[in-house]
């Protein structure tokens, strides 16, 4: 392949992909949900061999590309059209936080971890799991989060409630995580284990076996979120 059939290629390949991408609608860079992850890998995957693989003609690289694109398309027809088909093809959200509490058998269906989920919280401004009441993971694998009443900026200020615990430590922090203490954090504390169990016993918690998540709040308060609840 010379450097003039190169050129052509790559100013074709750019085109198609443009006009193409334009026609199959906002929704495919817009919301990366399973369905088009998979097709904009695979369009850029063909658009890249027209472009460059001398062993695909320019025709059968246009027939790839164009085809593609109208399988795309008729499926995001169907996917408007059916609940069942966009189901399949989407996924549905999942809720890992209900009520308060930590959902650990939707969060292994989303494939996260509690740091993951810790992540994700704080980009909603929600550095504690106690601020949160739900938290539902959507099928573009961003987090919706809805605060707790009490914890919402806006009823905060307007309502002009007043903490009345002293802030002990500047940020919440994690010191059971899956049935693990966190030594580092509990350290940096100046907490040890004695006090956390003590903290357990007296919130009716007889092992750390019997702790998912556990974080200590500003105010030194435990926040504590057993395994397996059972929300309803």
């Amino acid at each position: 392949m010379d450097v003039i059939e190169l050129l052509l290629r790559l100013a074709l390949a750019f085109t198609v992909l443009l006009v193409l991408t334009r026609i199959m609608g906002r929704k495919e860079i817009s919301q990366l949900t399973f369905f088009n992850f998979v097709s904009a890998i695979s369009i850029g995957t063909i658009g890249g061999s027209l472009a460059i693989d001398a062993s695909l003609s320019v025709r059968n690289g246009l027939i790839a590309l164009v085809s593609w694109a109208v399988f795309t398309v008729f499926l995001g027809y169907l996917d408007i059209k059916s609940k069942d088909v966009r189901s399949f093809i989407d996924g549905q959200p999942l809720i890992v936080v209900k009520q308060g509490k930590v959902l650990e058998d939707e969060l292994r269906k989303a494939r996260l971890d509690l740091d993951s989920l810790n992540v994700l919280l704080r980009k909603k401004n929600a550095f504690s799991l106690s601020e949160v009441s739900y938290a539902i993971f959507e099928t573009d694998g961003t987090l919706s989060v809805m605060k707790k009443t009490g914890e919402q900026p806006f009823t905060k200020k307007d309502g002009n409630v007043v903490s009345n615990s002293p802030a002990v430590y500047p940020i919440p922090t994690t010191v059971v995580s899956d049935g693990k203490i966190n030594d580092a954090n509990m350290q940096s504390l100046n907490l040890d284990q004695k006090w956390l169990h003590h903290q357990l016993k007296s919130a009716g918690v007889p092992s750390i076996s019997d702790v998912f998540y556990a974080e200590v709040q500003k105010d030194g308060s435990l926040y504590i979120d057993k395994r397996n609840d059972t929300i309803h």
